[in-house]
């Protein structure tokens, strides 16, 4: 019997996939051909999608992107004996798009059925647990900090460390959290991992636990991923009818259990205090720090929280060891990034590369240019609190201390591509607006400043004001550098990032060099 394979995934979802499934069974029927439709998760190409597979051969091949009206002509021309179509990709393995990747986190999104754990299984699925069951917690910690990860969540903070110092803290029960609140502009590799890969995450979160002595873990999800949920709720009930949750698992001394909890769509619960706190039921707002999570975090217990992609990484570093994970990237930055490109843009989706590549070579390489086809004109890396780069800027390397030099970060990998026809002045009056609404409002710079920063800016962009630009320009750098100064979390300190990011490339393009530039502290 011949398998095809289209994925169950919010994207190919959106795009049609069930009706080009019905499609497809439906001209099957019709010509009595017997068909096995397997549901996978995705490969990342968004621009694919719906993409299909057929198994010919011992390979995969593909066409795409599909659309109902195509099914009949796919039928006709064979394709589930790899006939010739003008959907017709060829053997996934050759094409370009993906063979430039190093899939390491993701090797498996697209391979597999998603919520098989026999085919989790079959590609080296819960290696690195059975590593973790039979080492001691330092060496598994040592794994973590000799591997280099870091956090892939934007603070890049290393995650080694973290693991330590909840391993060290001395408490009667600990937590593992997984911040599955993904709500960067221009981010989805933690949905994709949820969707096409569940049973990485969930390994990942039980060798945390082993590793820190928890027994208990949180994904806290955004409410906007309801195929994730779905997807998730039934990963987690059959990993413990195999026994990878609950009690004594996998015949072992250890316990571990894992919750699904919703969050309520605050964009500001993607800090992990305002997390927590939304955890025990509190509104989404800061914590004061220290005490770090680490050593009083979920209902006052030493927490590790890490985000999904963090978590979903582990396993092949206990599965393959610290020093194979650590050959790929270059500096502090070791390892793969899953960077996400999306805006303007050819083709959008996921890449994932070790670090070093330049942010021109990827858009480039990998996405293709705009969508548009006309010149690139900025891109917004790191998500609505991450800088506007531009002209040489795109030269940059893809890691954590050459963008930090640049007066950027890499925050979770989205990039956001605009042609030469962005607005700059909008975009920053954007990243104001968007603090302004999504603020905890605990502190006034962020609560207050942000307000105040869409007035000012619409003041710049308004003609009847123009007599009056100097000024309003000084306000507005003052306006930054209280909002980084003085706000009590990243949501505030980093809304100046992008406002003085794009203010620069403004006045750059307008050549006001008789007006005071925004103070980009490089």
């Amino acid at each position: 019997m011949t398998k095809i394979y289209l994925p169950r995934e919010t994207t190919a979802l959106s795009l049609g996939v069930e009706e080009v499934i019905a499609a497809i069974e439906k001209e099957a029927s019709d010509r009595k051909i017997t068909l096995q439709i397997i549901r996978n998760g995705s490969r990342g190409a968004a621009w694919l999608e719906p993409l299909l597979e057929v198994e010919f051969k011992g390979k995969r091949i593909a066409y795409g992107p599909m659309t109902t009206a195509q099914v009949k002509s796919l039928f006709e021309a064979d394709f589930l004996n790899a006939g010739e179509h003008e959907l017709k990709l060829g053997d996934l393995a050759e094409i370009v798009w993906f063979k430039q990747q190093q899939r390491l986190t993701f090797s498996r999104c697209g391979d597999i059925q998603s919520l098989s754990i026999d085919d989790y299984k079959k590609h080296d699925g819960f290696i690195g647990l059975s590593t973790a069951l039979n080492t001691d917690s330092p060496n598994i910690i040592k794994n973590i900090l000799d591997s280099g990860l870091r956090g892939r969540g934007g603070a890049a903070f290393p995650a080694g460390i973290k693991w330590q110092t909840v391993a060290n803290a001395e408490a009667d029960c600990k937590y593992i959290v997984c911040n599955a609140d993904e709500g960067d502009s221009g981010t989805f590799s933690d949905r994709l991992i949820m969707e096409g890969d569940p049973y990485s995450l969930i390994e990942g979160m039980i060798i945390a636990g082993i590793a820190v002595g928890a027994e208990l873990g949180f994904i806290y999800l955004r409410s906007e991923y309801p195929l994730s949920k779905t997807i998730l709720e039934e990963a987690l009930g059959r990993a413990r009818e195999a026994g990878y949750l609950g009690n004594r698992i996998q015949d072992s001394a250890y316990n571990f259990d894992i919750r699904l909890h919703i969050g309520a769509g605050a964009y500001i619960c993607g800090e992990e205090t305002s997390l927590l706190e939304s955890l025990e039921g509190k509104r989404g707002q800061i914590r004061f720090k220290p005490p770090l999570p680490a050593i009083e975090g979920l209902y006052g217990k030493p927490t590790v929280v890490n985000n999904v992609i963090t978590l979903a990484s582990v396993p092949i570093i206990l599965a393959k060891g610290a020093e194979y994970y650590a050959n790929f990237g270059q500096g502090k930055s070791l390892g793969t990034m899953p960077f996400q490109l999306s805006g303007n843009i050819k083709h959008g989706g996921l890449v994932e590369i070790p670090f070093g590549l330049t942010l021109r070579e990827l858009i480039e390489d990998f996405g293709g240019g705009t969508f548009s086809g006309k010149p690139l004109g900025a891109v917004q890396v790191g998500g609505p609190l991450g800088a506007y780069f531009a002209g040489d800027q795109l030269d940059t390397s893809l890691d954590y201390e050459s963008f930090a030099a640049a007066g950027g970060m890499l925050g979770h990998g989205g990039i956001v591509v605009f042609d030469d026809s962005v607005d700059y002045l909008k975009q920053a009056r954007f990243a104001m607006e968007f603090c302004a609404i999504e603020s905890c409002g605990k502190c006034t710079p962020c609560r207050i400043g942000s307000v105040r920063g869409v007035e000012v800016i619409d003041r710049i962009r308004d003609i009847q004001y123009q007599e009056e630009r100097v000024e309003h320009y000084e306000l507005l750098e003052d306006l930054c550098d209280t909002l980084e100064d003085a706000s009590l979390c990243a949501m505030g300190g980093l809304t100046p990032m992008p406002v003085r990011s794009a203010v620069k490339l403004h006045q750059i393009l307008n050549q006001e060099n008789d007006e005071p530039k925004i103070n980009i502290k490089r």
